[in-house]
């Protein structure tokens, strides 16, 4: 099973990245869970062509215990199964216990026994990679880290944190950066300044995304470049990533 969870600066465009991913996934017949770990609940929205996901905390805190995993998912393109966390009350309690209930809950209802995924994908909010937010790495649910930024100095900044606050658990066994998704923003020298990044990190750049409109047009419809045109440079740009990603584990 390769499990990915998928970490940026706030903004940067974790969610695109990773439902395009799931997205390519599927086409290539996996059997793909989205998991968005967002308070926002939107990560698998381009999934389910704009119908928004109930999160598993509504749940919670209403003091339902949901039975089954068909309460809190939604099936999207390509059979992906989409999961949102959710979290508090805006300015009431702490979004990361929400990621942590929610995974307790998966474990109980034996999501991944049931479903019996090859692929997992994590969308995870955060500049700074800690407490709950950091669950998908800490537990071992996740084993690879993709840090998605683009050329700006302050998602160079975030980057620098997500790969030093995961590099600070590399001996305990846990999750290690796979490597940058580069979402581009079209600043000035964006893939030097990207690269250079990289060099100084020991990383790689495993996806390399350009700006496109493509992108924003299907987004606008409620889903993927690879759902809307499926033979397009966008999708097969995220099919040969998903290759390459596959290939490694």
């Amino acid at each position: 099973m390769l499990k990915l969870a998928v970490y940026g600066k706030g903004g940067i465009g974790k969610s695109t990245m990773t439902s395009h991913l799931s997205a390519a996934f599927a086409s290539m017949g996996k059997r793909v869970i989205q998991i968005g770990c967002d308070p926002k609940a939107d990560s698998t929205i381009n999934l389910l062509h704009g119908e928004p996901l109930r999160p598993v905390m509504e749940s919670l805190k209403e003091g339902i215990e949901p039975e089954s995993i068909e309460e809190i998912s939604k099936i999207g393109y390509g059979g992906v199964l989409c999961i949102e966390t959710g979290g508090p009350t805006p300015g009431l309690g702490c979004a990361g216990r929400g990621i942590i209930a929610t995974f307790h809950l998966l474990e109980d209802l034996e999501l991944f026994e049931t479903f019996k995924p090859d692929v997992v994908l994590y969308d995870v909010l955060g500049d700074v990679v800690c407490g709950g937010f950091a669950a998908p790495i800490r537990e071992g649910y996740a084993e690879d880290v993709l840090i998605v930024t683009s050329g700006e100095k302050m998602a160079l900044y975030a980057a620098n944190n997500i790969q030093t606050a995961v590099k600070n658990f590399e001996d305990r066994g846990y999750a290690k950066v796979k490597g940058l998704i580069l979402n581009h923003r079209n600043v000035e020298n964006e893939y030097e300044k990207v690269e250079a990044f990289a060099k100084d990190h020991d990383l790689s750049i495993i996806g390399d995304i350009p700006r496109s409109n493509e992108i924003l047009h299907y987004e606008e419809l409620g889903m993927t470049a690879v759902e809307g045109d499926p033979e397009g440079e966008i999708a097969t740009i995220f099919k040969n990533l998903a290759k390459e990603l596959l290939h490694d584990e």
